[in-house]
């Protein structure tokens, strides 16, 4: 199922009603949800057009965590204008020069723009958490069933889904605990969601997108999705470097490795079974090409001594050719 990149008919009425008449509407993107985003021009001035139609999408999270993040000095888009019954938000424009490729282009500038993406969630970490629904074992559990109930049928496995939520349900125990105390997890923090703002400097010049699931969690989740990217390769070592580099800045409490170990391992089960849902009900075949960076990160993380029973569980129910190779046939 492809994406239809044609703006909605509403969409010249709305930006004539907020001061945008005329202005060209361009394709930009769409992404794994309903959303889709337009670049607007109007003279020498640019905006975004965000598309998140009603009742598949509702954009009053982003609009309530873009708030937040601005007002907590944090680069997220500006709200221009928004019709919420039509699902229209009009927002600041970043640009084009995104993380992902900016690296990709010159690997000088991994080392560095890595480090100011840790140092950024050590600020987030020094704050409370906004009012958001906090990050539950339900919704951890729930993340977690995507990986019986859509990757193993897709690779002709019927598991034991009981023993794996009981195993969960113990690895994530001292998680819960630590997060008594939570920041915002803003759950989709990776290399393609961050913008590289021209003309601004430090922490200003890393524009925030994709954070509308932001929920009340463990500061350790966040930095396990910029270190194990699905769809960026980020290597062992830049990872522990980096792990280390958060450690030495935000002195975390005892327990925090392991915590982002077993949040990586969740998270990435998660994406597997999304990866293969997006597939198998929604027509998107790409996003099976990034299921081999994945399970790597998943055996990388395996490998922690907290994470044992884990290990046991996979290696017992999922083997090694239902991993990575089952999806040797896709390529990005």
């Amino acid at each position: 199922m492809s994406v239809s990149m044609i703006p909605p008919a509403t969409a010249p009425d709305f930006l004539a009603r907020n001061g945008w008449g005329e202005a060209e509407i361009l394709p930009l993107a769409g992404d794994a949800s309903f959303r889709r985003y337009f670049r607007v021009v109007l003279g020498g001035v640019q905006a975004v057009l965000m598309d998140a139609p009603p009742p598949q999408e509702d954009p009053r999270p982003f609009i309530r965590v873009a708030k937040w993040l601005v007002q907590e000095g944090f680069s997220a888009p500006r709200i221009l204008a928004a019709e919420l019954e039509s699902g229209l938000v009009l927002i600041e424009d970043f640009g084009g020069n995104r993380m992902r490729e900016a690296v990709d282009a010159r690997p000088s500038l991994e080392r560095p723009l890595y480090r100011a993406v840790t140092e950024l969630l050590v600020d987030l970490a020094a704050k409370p958490a906004m009012a958001v629904a906090p990050y539950s074992l339900a919704e951890y559990q729930r993340e977690l069933g995507l990986f019986v109930e859509w990757y193993c049928p897709a690779v002709d496995l019927t598991p034991d889904g009981a023993s794996f939520a009981a195993i969960w349900s113990d690895l994530l125990a001292p998680v819960l605990g630590a997060q008594s105390n939570p920041v915002t997890v803003l759950r989709d923090y990776h290399a393609e969601n961050i913008m590289l703002i021209e003309g601004r400097e430090g922490r200003d010049r890393l524009g925030l997108l994709d954070f509308q699931d932001a929920l009340a969690g463990h500061p350790a989740y966040d930095l396990a999705s910029m270190l194990q990217d699905a769809r960026r390769t980020v290597s062992a070592e830049t990872e522990a470097e980096m792990l280390a580099h958060y450690a030495t800045l935000a002195r975390p409490s005892q327990g925090f490795e392991a915590a982002y170990h077993v949040l990586a391992v969740q998270r990435n089960l998660k994406i597997l079974g999304i990866f293969t849902r997006l597939w198998k009900r929604d027509g998107k075949p790409r996003y099976c090409a990034f299921q081999p960076r994945v399970w790597s990160y998943v055996e990388r993380s395996l490998a922690h001594p907290a994470l044992a029973p884990a290990k046991a569980w996979i290696d017992t129910h999922i083997p090694a050719e239902k991993r990575a190779a089952a999806w040797a046939g896709f390529s990005e």
